[in-house]
């Protein structure tokens, strides 16, 4: 039985023989005759064997892309999603061009939102905020990776007392998926990825949505942004909770996959 299907090893392929071999896309397909070196079939060997294990395949390369943008990757942090970057291209097109905003990212993990919102929102001043300090640790390389200068914290968000601070825009893409879910999802994200930035109670899930949608309250400027990738099934749930604490204008937005994703909310 093969480990992945033929769609998914083909990428897999492809992404190893660029990035780790730098093959360019035209040796690709014309079919590329090359005698690997002993340290080169040596290190292939070490990766076919840890994606038999299921392990990600950008744990195993330590990067990966995200909105055009580099990030250093391990266990520690969630792996940003394409759904994610949908997100943050929402919060680009909605603020790009006007006038410098105050950004705060809360659970940021690797810290893809919060540098790729430095770099493409010009002169923007933005902060990052996550419980874990392994998270923090790496979202600080890729800030440096990136260029940029962000002011990160090690936060609960789940405490009551939370730092002081005034923002333009609150965007998160905290946990939710419900441990009733866990069936549904693969070897590759169970078995690596950390369930901290992961998994919510079966009867709470709309946790953190809750609490830091309490908490933006005080956090936003009067008519700040607040912003969520939310769970698919929780679209009608999250909608009504943002309006029973009194946000205005909101919008539940589907990604390109048309399920219920991100939504956005102006604080009163």
């Amino acid at each position: 039985m093969p480990y992945y299907p033929a769609e998914e090893v083909a990428a897999l392929a492809k992404w190893i023989l660029t990035d780790v071999f730098h093959f360019s896309v035209t040796e690709l397909y014309t079919g590329k005759d090359t005698n690997f070196q002993q340290k080169d079939r040596d290190s292939l060997q070490d990766i076919l064997t840890r994606l038999k294990k299921y392990e990600p395949i950008q744990y195993i390369l330590g990067e990966c892309r995200f909105c055009g943008l580099s990030f250093q990757v391990a266990p520690g942090v969630l792996i940003p999603r394409p759904e994610t970057a949908e997100l943050v291209n929402w919060i680009i097109s909605d603020f790009n061009g006007k006038r410098p905003v105050r950004i705060l990212d809360i659970g940021t993990g690797s810290g893809c939102i919060a540098i790729t919102l430095a770099r493409r929102l010009k002169a923007s001043t933005v902060t990052a905020w996550d419980i874990s300090a392994a998270a923090l640790q790496t979202a600080r390389k890729n800030a440096e990776r990136n260029q940029v200068r962000i002011n990160f914290l090690q936060t609960d968000i789940l405490q009551s007392a939370i730092p002081e601070h005034s923002t333009d825009i609150l965007v998160s893409n905290p946990p939710y998926i419900t441990e009733k879910e866990r069936t549904e999802m693969e070897s590759n994200v169970l078995d690596w990825e950390p369930e901290l930035a992961l998994f919510v109670p079966d009867d709470d899930p709309l946790l953190f949505y809750r609490a830091i949608a309490r908490h933006g309250l005080h956090l936003l400027k009067e008519n700040g942004w607040l912003y969520f990738e939310i769970n698919r099934s929780y679209g009608k749930e999250t909608t009504e909770l943002l309006a029973r604490l009194g946000y205005q204008d909101i919008e539940l937005k589907k990604d390109s996959y048309d399920n219920d994703r991100m939504i956005k909310a102006k604080r009163p």
